[in-house]
């Protein structure tokens, strides 16, 4: 279960860089260019989207990193990953991938009672 928690959290933060780099341009863009009627209209809250690009994948990625070894740690960083991705994008077609696979990895991550080495996190 940590080895799958590990892979799918590593995943899902690439795919949350991705996500990312695309919230934070476009909320760059509509400032810099201005809003076009029907095309580019800005967000409500523009530092929320460009903090949580930023955030969101490092959580995602570092909690991927230590679900093998210390898996309570990287299983809260990757849900508090996923919920800052979904408070802060939403769920649509672009988000559900790194969304779901970083709940799912910390799902594994946080039940995985009896782990791979001798030491146990409960």
């Amino acid at each position: 279960m940590r080895n799958a928690a590990m892979v799918l959290g590593i995943i899902g933060g690439c795919l949350a860089v991705l996500v990312g780099f695309f919230s934070y341009g476009y909320t760059e863009a509509v400032n810099r260019f201005g809003e076009v009627d029907g095309l580019l209209v800005q967000v409500t809250d523009p530092a929320l989207i460009r903090s949580a690009s930023f955030v969101a994948p490092l959580l995602a990625i570092a909690g991927g990193a230590m679900a093998r070894i210390r898996a309570l740690s990287g299983g809260l960083l990757l849900l508090l990953s996923a919920g800052l991705m979904y408070y802060a994008f939403g769920f649509n077609v672009f988000t559900m991938f790194p969304v779901g696979m970083c709940a799912l990895a910390g799902l594994l991550a946080v039940s995985a009672g009896k782990p791979d080495e001798p030491k146990s996190h409960f």
